[in-house]
């Protein structure tokens, strides 16, 4: 079984189970033409931002074929990752482009809303080496991807990955994989 297959089929019934009630309809979004925060910003984030710009709401990346891979994560002192939408054609294509994440995260607010707060850009470690056996890690626009190894709090083989926060600011900095600024708190069972 090919490292895309594996992922699918742990992603797959996380998504079936959070939809299970049928494409949600999520309250409170921001309107697609407003204008970013006020915050630190560089070529990478710029690039996230005009890609992701449509999906602030979370209804269009629904329409869209995104689904649900995660409850909203976080840790105990460190902040949030958020709830993480990724869209399978993605997930092990072996393209890393600031046009094309992976995951897009989101933040849950009150009343059922949900506010895109940034992206992950992930590549499963194994499909990394096949394609690269001497390169080096992968990076984009010179920023290097962290290797998360297995086993790991998703249940997947070893994969790297990089967040851009590029709709919320980062104490932490804008490629973190927490960040202080966001919250699970109002995460609902829906």
């Amino acid at each position: 079984m090919n490292n895309c297959h594996r992922l699918r089929m742990v992603l797959l019934p996380l998504a079936i189970a959070l939809l299970a009630s049928g494409q949600p309809t999520f309250a409170g979004q921001s309107p697609q033409n407003a204008a970013p925060p006020k915050m630190e910003t560089s070529p990478l984030i710029e690039k996230v931002r005009a890609a992701t710009a449509r999906f602030r709401d979370i209804n269009v990346a629904l329409r869209e074929g995104w689904i649900v891979a995660t409850p909203c994560v976080s840790g105990p002192d460190t902040g949030a990752m958020g709830v993480h939408l990724v869209t399978g054609s993605r997930l092990a294509d072996g393209i890393i482009g600031a046009d094309e994440p992976e995951a897009l995260i989101y933040e849950p607010l009150p009343g059922g809303a949900m506010r895109l707060v940034g992206v992950e850009f992930i590549e499963l470690a194994g499909d990394w080496t096949t394609r690269h056996p001497d390169g080096p890690p992968p990076a984009l626009e010179g920023n290097l991807m962290n290797l998360i190894g297995a086993p790991n709090r998703f249940g997947l083989p070893a994969f790297w990955e990089l967040h851009v926060w590029a709709w919320e600011d980062n104490p932490k900095g804008n490629f973190a994989d927490w960040n202080t600024h966001v919250s699970c708190e109002q995460q609902t069972r829906e």
